[in-house]
């Protein structure tokens, strides 16, 4: 009798192809509105007290949505280690300023509000927005890049230089995930905030998502151009109409709607361009014949059938916990359901600046 592993070998480089575009499309929409907000700390707060509402909308679920990247980078090693192999060496510029970049804003999260100082906070508010926008260029670049190519030769390595990969189309890529980010996180504000910041950020969705979808939607018909079929050709059409429907329904008020119809757009139009590339999963732009396919990327299909019973337990559990992590944190946040923020000190600090326990040194520390 046959193994699980070996019934379920035949297609399962190509479920995989398709499970880890799926969990690159759930990193860009969950990640996507929360780089977004980070980005928006600059761009579209007013005041401490807005900035502080951003802030609550994503802080119970920004580390959570984080994972999926670990999970989608931990597939493609897992099940085309090839790919991985080539994809993360060739780019290892762009990847190391990505984590550099989700290090210093998960930093920037937790160390906002422990000094009570002006220049302490703005501080770190730029380091949430300039975190974030890097994050998503670089994300956006290399997912462009696995789309479109790299100059691989025949052992899968990259020839060039350090920027290399560093083309016109790495920067349409950066600019399609910041853009993106940007009016999905508006969305989500409207959705998520009431108030004047949901009525701002109602206003900035309507006006400024054609114009922050653009590069996604040149970048996708770009790559239908190339290597379109005719389903991949139908998927980009439904991404436009998911779009001009969310375009509508934000105009008439309708944000939930609004909002679930972006992450269709994204969804669509993400499933569009990785169906248009394959069966190749990483192109050579030095010779198609040094281009890395589903079939010469793989791992076994012993590896892959475990892992497809690993991922067949573990993944219902981590969407329910996420599911109910987002229930839990469903309600609207206004600037009045902050509280005032108060002055509290640590242990630490008393201890460095009186040398002992008993004596309370000036207020350092914003709870």
């Amino acid at each position: 009798m046959e193994t699980l592993p070996t019934a379920l070998s035949t297609p399962l480089p190509t479920v995989w192809f398709c499970a880890v575009a799926i969990l690159w499309i759930g990193y860009l929409f969950l990640e996507g509105f929360d780089l977004g907000v980070g980005m928006l700390m600059k761009l579209f707060a007013r005041d401490e007290a807005e900035r502080r509402v951003l802030l609550n909308t994503v802080g119970p679920v920004w580390d959570g949505n984080e994972v999926w990247l670990l999970t989608a980078g931990g597939a493609t090693f897992a099940a085309f280690p090839r790919w991985y192999a080539s994809l993360f060496s060739g780019l290892y510029l762009p990847l190391t300023l990505a984590l550099v970049a989700l290090i210093f804003r998960a930093v920037a999260f937790e160390y906002r509000g422990k000094i009570a100082s002006t220049r302490w906070t703005a501080a770190w508010d730029w380091a949430i927005g300039l975190g974030s926008f890097l994050a998503a260029f670089c994300v956006g670049a290399m997912l462009a890049l696995t789309t479109t190519g790299l100059p691989l030769n025949a052992n899968g390595d990259r020839v060039g230089g350090p920027f290399a990969w560093f083309t016109w189309y790495a920067v349409l890529g950066g600019l399609a995930v910041v853009g993106f980010a940007l009016v999905h996180a508006l969305a989500f504000l409207a959705l998520k905030t009431d108030g004047e910041v949901r009525v701002r950020a109602h206003r900035a969705f309507h006006r400024w998502m054609p114009l922050g979808i653009l590069p996604l939607v040149v970048w996708a018909v770009s790559i239908q151009l190339h290597n379109g079929k005719w389903w991949s050709w139908t998927l980009t059409a439904l991404a436009a109409l998911a779009a001009l429907v969310s375009w509508q329904l934000a105009r008439r008020g309708s944000e939930g709607r609004a909002f679930l119809l972006m992450a269709a757009f994204l969804a669509t139009g993400a499933a569009g361009i990785f169906s248009a590339v394959y069966p190749v999963v990483l192109p050579s732009t030095l010779d198609p014949a040094n281009s890395l396919t589903v079939a010469t990327a793989s791992s076994s299909s012993y590896t892959l059938g475990l892992m497809t019973v690993v991922a067949l337990i573990g993944l219902p559990l981590v969407l329910a916990y996420q599911s109910w992590t987002y229930w839990v944190f469903r309600r609207r946040i206004t600037v009045g359901s902050i509280p005032t923020a108060h002055h509290v000190v640590p242990a630490f600090l008393t201890r460095l600046v009186t040398g002992s326990h008993g004596v309370e040194p000036t207020p350092a520390k914003e709870a």
